[in-house]
């Protein structure tokens, strides 16, 4: 039943819909109830969508011994899947922003806020192979500036300020998170 709640939310955020629980559950053609004992908000519901949409992504790993190779990897691994689940990647965004303006303006309801934040682990196995050479600090600020040409808000960007189609969104996100590498590679060779 899960597996098909999901399929159906998926349906309607192609549709440009999110839908409440209850309006899952209706185009579902289930009880509420039964909606809502997988899913008992619609950040639950949200996070659950991008969480089965990324799946891969989430599980992704490299056997290479090169920070530079395994960010490459992982960058030309996720950003198809990242156009093939579009859609539900927008309304988490969209549901992100829209529960922050509302706690901002005092507004918070009792929906639980939607959190996000897969890239951090992903971005910190990408480049693992740079603990030797980098202090933690220095690594954290590699997956931080890593984390701003990864994800979906960076291929948003590309794609709908800039119109790139995906191969060119992931040749501008290779060609900048190898500049990262390099600048992070070249600070650990001037350390005294």
């Amino acid at each position: 039943m899960r597996k098909t709640l999901l399929d159906a939310a998926q349906h309607l955020m192609a549709q440009g819909i999110i839908p409440s629980v209850a309006e899952l559950a209706e185009h579902a053609q289930v009880s509420r109830a039964t909606a809502y004992r997988y899913f008992p908000s619609q950040s639950a519901l949200i996070a659950a969508v991008v969480d089965e949409s990324l799946g891969p992504i989430l599980a992704w790993n490299s056997m290479s011994t090169d920070a530079a190779t395994r960010v490459d990897e992982l960058l030309r691994f996720a950003f198809p899947r990242l156009e093939a689940h579009e859609a539900p990647l927008r309304a988490a965004i969209m549901v992100s922003l829209q529960q922050h303006a509302e706690a901002s303006a005092g507004k918070a309801g009792l929906e639980p806020r939607l959190v996000r934040g897969h890239r951090v682990d992903i971005l910190k196995r990408a480049i693992a192979p740079l603990a030797s050479d980098l202090t933690p600090a220095q690594q954290d600020r590699v997956a931080q500036a890593l984390s701003l040409v990864y994800g979906s808000e960076v291929f948003l960007v590309l794609k709908d300020i800039w119109k790139l189609e995906l191969p060119e969104i992931t040749d501008v996100v290779r060609w900048t998170a190898q500049a990262i590498i390099r600048q992070a590679q070249a600070d650990a060779d001037d350390k005294p």
